[in-house]
């Protein structure tokens, strides 16, 4: 089986599901059986998981300490995780661990404790991102909230489970050119 294939077949494996499990810190999940889903989920020979999702939603988690290393005690392949929820937990911020995921294409953070706009800003590493949650963290607030994770991640296809629209790209434009300052290039001649 070539890599194609094996990525086809991990894609339609359900999740590694750890969702309402009362996980307050990530190394529980070595110890903690994922919830059953309708499906079994298949395991490569050394036993780890063949999935491409990881559902960790609805815990009491504060920081992802550990994350790289637990998710490779767990999946065969963490290195094609294409779909991380992290909703409805504790999290202050987007831990940089979360860009190291190159193949992540949704990205739930909605109902966490996240206060920075600019938090977003790291996301931008992710080529394959197109789904992201973020809504009810306090970040919500913020003026310019929709418009500048839009300016931030033109890559996404869905934000906040709704589909951003060639007006939301282009209301976006227009804020960015309003809103955001650009950063000085220094000028060797000025320099001088």
């Amino acid at each position: 089986m070539n890599k194609r294939d094996n990525m086809k077949t991990v894609a339609q494996e359900p999740p590694l599901d750890y969702s309402f499990k009362s996980i307050h810190v990530i190394s529980d999940l070595v110890s903690e059986e994922p919830r059953p889903g309708l499906r079994p989920l298949r395991q490569s020979k050394s036993g780890k998981s063949l999935t491409q999702s990881l559902w960790l939603n609805n815990n009491v988690l504060n920081d992802l300490k550990d994350f790289s290393q637990v998710t490779s005690q767990l999946l065969e392949h963490p290195e094609n995780l294409a779909w991380i929820d992290l909703s409805f937990n504790d999290l202050t911020s987007i831990d940089p661990i979360l860009t190291t995921f190159f193949n992540l294409s949704v990205l739930y953070l909605h109902g966490n404790s996240i206060h920075r706009l600019g938090e977003v800003d790291k996301l931008a590493l992710l080529p394959r991102l197109r789904s992201l949650t973020l809504h009810g963290n306090p970040m919500e607030e913020e003026k310019g909230y929709r418009y500048y994770v839009l300016c931030t991640l033109p890559r996404i296809t869905t934000f906040d489970f709704s589909g951003v629209t060639k007006a939301d790209r282009t209301t976006a434009e227009v804020w960015k050119r309003m809103n955001i300052k650009p950063k000085k290039v220094r000028n060797k001649h000025n320099a001088l």
